[in-house]
Order: C-alpha cells, then sequence, then structure tokens
C-alpha cells in the first residue's frame, strides 16, 4: 500500500517550485515586458555577449550607364555585456510549512518570483537610461510639447508604436493635459502591459524605476553638484521598426545564459530549510537609434 502521509519533501519540491517562480516572474515584470529574449546563449561556454550596432551607408546615388557603383564598407560599433548572476534566498522553519498560517510554501514562490523580477526591471531601466539620445525637457513638467519635441529625435519617415516609461508622480500631470487618452477609452484588446493611456502616440507606462537626475548644475570638487534642475529621466522606446528603413534589431534585449534555478538546503539541527534561486541573464541596449531619453522637470 503506497505511504499517503504528507513529507516536508513533498511541500519544498526545488523542481516545482521552480517552475512556479518562472510563470510568475513575467507578471511581476513592468519595464522587461518590451524588450526581446534571446536565449542563444544558454549552454554556450563564456559569459560576454557582443552586440553589433550597424552605420548607416548612405543614400543610394545616380549611376549612369555603363558607370560603377561606388562601394561603401559597413561600419560596426560594438559593446561588450557580461551576464550576471541574479540571486535571493529565504529560510522556513517546518512550522511554518506544516502548520503555519495560509500558504508559506506559495508565499515563498512569490516572494523569490518578485525579488528576481524586481532585479531584472532595474537593469532593464539602467540598460535604458544609457541611451545616447537625449531630449532636455528641464524647463518644464512632462506635457504634449515636451513629448512631441522628444519625438522628433527619431527622425521618423513612418510613424510605429512606443511606450513611454513615466515615474507614478508624473501621471497627474498627464492626465489633465488635454491630449491624453485614458486607456479605459480604448477599444477591447488594444492596451500593452500596465499600460494606463496614450499621449502623442505614445502608450503610457507608470514604474517606480524610472529615476530622478540633476539637469544643469555645478559640479564642485568633491563631485556633488549644486543647482541644476531636478527631473525625471523617461525612456521612449520604438516598439517596431520602420520595415522599410530598419532591421528587426530590437531597443532592449534580455540575453538568458539560465532560466530560473530553485535548490534547497536542510538545517537539520534547527529543522529548517533554506531555498535559494537564481537566473544568469544580461539587460543590453541593443539598438541605441530606438530610445530617445526624455529628461522633464519633476
Amino acid at each position: 500500500m503506497a505511504d499517503m502521509t504528507t513529507k516536508l519533501a513533498d511541500l519544498i519540491d526545488p523542481e516545482v517550485m521552480g517552475d512556479m517562480v518562472s510563470a510568475r516572474i513575467p507578471k511581476k515584470l513592468r519595464v522587461a515586458p518590451f524588450a526581446k529574449v534571446d536565449d542563444t546563449l544558454a549552454g554556450v561556454p563564456g559569459d560576454t555577449i557582443t552586440v553589433p550596432a550597424y552605420a548607416y551607408i548612405g543614400d543610394a546615388a545616380d549611376v549612369a550607364e555603363g558607370d560603377a557603383v561606388a562601394i561603401e564598407k559597413m561600419s560596426t560599433s560594438t559593446r561588450k555585456a557580461t551576464v550576471k548572476k541574479a540571486m535571493k534566498g529565504i529560510s522556513l522553519t517546518d512550522e511554518a510549512v506544516l502548520s503555519g498560517y495560509g500558504n508559506p510554501v506559495g508565499e515563498a514562490n512569490t516572494q523569490l518570483a518578485m525579488a528576481i523580477a524586481a532585479k531584472i526591471d532595474n537593469d532593464c531601466m539602467d540598460a535604458l537610461q544609457t541611451a545616447t539620445l537625449t531630449y532636455d525637457g528641464s524647463a518644464a513638467a512632462i506635457g504634449y510639447d515636451g513629448i512631441v519635441s522628444a519625438l522628433d529625435l527619431f527622425e521618423e519617415e513612418q510613424g510605429c508604436d512606443k511606450v513611454l516609461f513615466v515615474h507614478p508622480k508624473q501621471l497627474t500631470t498627464l492626465r489633465k493635459d488635454d491630449d491624453f487618452l485614458s486607456a479605459d477609452r480604448y477599444q477591447a484588446g488594444l492596451m500593452l502591459t500596465g499600460e494606463v493611456g496614450m499621449i502623442a502616440g505614445c502608450r503610457i507606462v507608470p514604474s517606480k524605476k524610472v529615476p530622478q537626475v540633476t539637469v544643469g548644475g555645478t559640479e564642485g570638487e568633491d563631485g556633488q553638484v549644486t543647482g541644476g534642475t531636478l527631473c525625471y529621466a523617461c525612456p521612449i522606446v520604438k516598439l517596431e521598426g520602420d520595415p522599410e528603413t530598419e532591421d528587426e534589431v530590437p531597443a532592449l534585449t534580455i540575453y538568458r545564459k539560465r532560466e530560473v534555478n530553485v535548490e534547497t538546503e536542510r538545517k537539520p539541527k534547527v529543522r529548517t530549510t533554506e531555498i535559494t534561486a537564481d537566473e544568469f541573464y544580461v539587460a543590453v541596449l541593443s539598438n541605441e537609434a530606438k530610445v530617445v531619453l526624455a529628461k522633464f522637470k519633476a
């Protein structure tokens, strides 16, 4: 007859927990859902990825009959990124697992997923903050006019979907803007993850990860900046390229070396089980032409 006794090992199963944590991470992400996930590093030796960026070869020119076309040399710039390990651990006593209020093991899965998702999101926002296309809107708070001026840095000939990350404290100003369209007025099925509305063709996604920066000011000998204007550094990200003029290199890419791995370690003397989870990845700004960093007065 099979043993029907519930054992601690049945409740804390690393493989099952790993699947649960992996499934819950996407629901906790705010910035990363707009990145492409690349698993080509999985199982490949090495921990460094080189991301190429191709320079434009220039417009085509008229060529007379019989003349040879000028051959252009393609040039590239590259940036290297090293895979990192995000890790978090917790400890559960036997009493908590077997007789604790609620579902301690399920809560452990949720907490581990939140911790890793937050780290991935932080790295994605940090990558966006390295954008070379920047707009100085420090003279005024966020609004339609400033957003349009920032969008013009893309020099688009054909518009495409974009997402604008803003700090939640900027939402009140945006919602009072006559050109803001609240998401509750959308047609069903048109809203993206975390989107609350749209302005100037940008889908607005609030995130507390949007940092404050100082624009202007004077840096002293001690490295401290005095004066200047406190601003929110809001990334505007192109979600789709112009199929006629751009390739499909995304603005942001997450290279994963390995998915979430959960391991447990038993501490018999104190009757606790330590649970740790990690993920190996790196978030990279993979197409600088698709990101504008707009700085608006806080």
